[in-house]
């Protein structure tokens, strides 16, 4: 008897877990960790975001108002670092570690206190980042890729920039092995590979992606740093180094980065899509090996980015000829999602509007990254408001608006609660119209010649940058929608149900809401 009672107590304590900031500071429940990394990252989009809003007053009118032009690539430089390794990539870690176990009906992540460290790393390097607005000289301005020579010859802020960059990534190499492990040894009974949610495919695929290219970066930028404080000249012409080596090197990890930041999005749309239109996914497999081919075509793509250099013709054609076949694969899926709408009995709440808004300015993006890839248009339009109006749709209109239709179609179960959905729907159509305000007249500018990360422009730029300006802030504006619909969701609201999406499929449906903070403790049988 006294053993029953003792087994009993033993699992009672399991049950229990630790409140207050014990429960966060020591956290290895994957559902708390995921928690945590979703507010980190909002709040670095905020930060992020505050950064671009400083730009896009100065750039209100032609002239210097607001800020000098040093202090101006500094905000360009962080913009582009916080939003990127702050507030884009963390995000979908913070997925993975919400729904993969949910998905794959397993307890937990395989290691749990990695988890704990991998997330708690992130604070601290955005820390570093923020404190080098302080150092003398501010804060690194050789824009996010870090450039060589600028960024040998930075002050100090581009030291605590590299140190942060690197503590980013070993973050991310430490979630990536967490993911792939739990993927790979720890599915339910039953769940072949070709059983998973594509979501669940899409972070394995990401994962390899990473643990691949973090590495190369970290070796870049430590290169940058022997260069500035060792005597070592790898990049620095002075000393026989190649500035351009540095761009090689740094694009062979920034292209696949840039499918880091959309494949989990893919797999989020291809979540929503069949839910709401009440269809199976169309093309499943076909899905599966579109990803994968993107993931591997992303290695040989990367000097589309360097057309600009010198590059001989040869060169210049293979990587255009590559930089367009990467578009056969992502075609291929977003087909799949049209045809998974055709014919659905399709219904429009805000998760659903997110997702048909992320293939709509997602293609768009597309479209405009086939004609750069063009190497004789390139050489136009290279580092002007085009470019920089491409990346936006793909990476803004592309990773955020999957992150925005995740958040809304989990958070019944992450909460509990239904999200009030007139609130939904105002982020939606404010956040889809301001972000059309905002960049699509910067694909004007980018043809009529302007310049990216100038603080100054002619006169004949001037109204295109008002428009931009002002769509910028109600853009801003719109995410403290999105900030009351979670917060009003979050303390209460109306009850969800266990399945609160007629069409919903998969393990994570079939617990309660909210999810217990610990699921699955007996795998489920997946037929």
């Amino acid at each position: 008897m006294s053993a029953v009672l003792d087994d009993h107590a033993s699992h009672d304590h399991d049950h229990g877990h630790p409140h207050g900031w014990r429960r966060w500071v020591y956290a290895t429940n994957h559902k708390d960790i995921g928690t945590l990394y979703l507010w980190f990252s909002f709040t670095m989009l905020i930060v992020g975001g505050l950064n671009a809003l400083l730009l896009r007053s100065e750039l209100f009118q032609p002239g210097l108002q607001i800020v000098n032009p040093e202090f101006f690539n500094q905000l360009t430089t962080m913009h582009g670092l916080i939003m990127v390794f702050g507030a884009i990539m963390p995000a979908f870690v913070g997925f993975a570690n919400w729904q993969i176990p949910l998905m794959i009906g397993c307890s937990d992540m395989a290691f749990a206190r990695m988890n704990n460290f991998s997330f708690w790393l992130l604070p601290v390097a955005a820390a570093l980042l923020m404190v080098s607005y302080l150092v003398p000289g501010g804060a690194t301005a050789a824009g996010w890729t870090l450039y060589a020579p600028l960024s040998v010859q930075m002050g100090p802020g581009m030291d605590l920039a590299i140190f942060a960059v690197h503590i980013m990534g070993a973050s991310s190499i430490m979630g990536s092995i967490n993911i792939v492990v739990t993927i790979l040894n720890m599915r339910a009974p039953g769940m072949t590979l070709f059983k998973m949610p594509l979501f669940v495919w899409t972070w394995l695929i990401t994962a390899y992606l990473l643990i691949a290219v973090m590495p190369v970066l970290a070796g870049a930028i430590t290169m940058i740093l022997t260069d500035r404080h060792f005597g070592t000249s790898f990049f620095n012409a002075a000393g026989g180094g190649d500035p351009v080596m540095y761009q090689h090197i740094f694009w062979f990890f920034g292209h696949p980065e840039v499918y880091i930041m959309i494949l989990p999005a893919f797999g989020i749309v291809s979540e929503i899509i069949p839910t709401f239109a009440r269809k199976r996914l169309f093309g499943y497999s076909s899905m599966v090996y579109a990803t994968a081919s993107i993931a591997v075509l992303s290695f040989i793509v990367w000097a589309h980015h360097m057309y600009t250099t010198g590059m001989p013709v040869t060169g210049q054609l293979f990587f255009m000829y590559a930089t367009m076949l990467i578009a056969v694969p992502t075609g291929v899926k977003i087909f799949n999602w049209l045809a998974t709408m055709w014919r659905g009995s399709m219904t429009f709440e805000t998760p659903m509007l997110f997702a048909i808004g992320f293939i709509f300015v997602f293609t768009m993006g597309g479209l405009t990254g086939i004609i750069l890839s063009v190497a004789p248009l390139d050489l136009q339009l290279h580092d002007t408001y085009y470019v920089v109006a491409h990346f936006h749709y793909v990476l803004v209109a592309g990773s955020l608006f999957a992150l925005f239709a995740g958040t809304y179609y989990w958070l019944p179960k992450w909460t509990g609660h239904m999200y009030d959905e007139k609130l939904g729907q105002w982020h939606f159509w404010l956040s889809l119209i301001t972000f059309n305000i905002t960049f699509f007249p910067m694909h004007f500018l980018g043809l009529a010649g302007m310049p990216r990360r100038y603080a100054d422009y002619a006169m004949q730029f001037a109204d295109f940058n008002a428009i931009v300006t002002i769509g910028a802030f109600g853009f801003g504006l719109s995410q403290l929608v999105f900030l009351a619909a979670i917060i009003k969701c979050i303390k209460g609201g109306e009850k969800a149900a266990d399945k609160p999406w007629e069409g919903a499929q998969g393990l994570e449906w079939t617990i309660p809401s909210p999810a217990p903070f610990h699921t699955f403790e007996t795998p489920p049988k997946v037929d």
